[in-house]
């Protein structure tokens, strides 16, 4: 099931149920909430969190062998993890910049 996102400050956002537990997991939430929220003092650590694991996920990235192909069957779990977190979480993101700048929670 997708998560939906909500803040008064920003448009609602729909994440697919494996991103939206990812993200909710780096914030230190629990992903098994079927409702919660991140208060506006919660939200420069949340955006903290993310903003390191995807510096950590970029790294790891970059220290894989040039020489390992990826597989080229749509399919597989490698193919779907060519997205790198830090493009994954942009849009949650900016909606917690926005949402902690005019002093709003996001609810999910």
């Amino acid at each position: 099931m997708p998560y939906k996102f909500k803040s008064r400050a920003t448009a609602d956002l729909i994440m697919l149920e494996a991103n939206g537990r990812q993200v909710l997991e780096i914030i230190g939430k629990s992903p098994d909430d079927e409702h919660g929220i991140i208060t506006a003092e919660q939200i420069p650590a949340a955006i903290a969190a993310l903003e390191a694991a995807a510096a950590e996920d970029a790294a790891r990235r970059s220290a894989k062998p040039e020489d390992e192909e990826p597989p080229q069957d749509e399919g597989s779990s490698a193919n779907k993890d060519n997205v790198g977190l830090s493009r994954r979480i942009a849009p949650f993101v900016e909606m917690l910049r926005r949402s902690v700048a005019e002093g709003k929670e996001v609810v999910w």
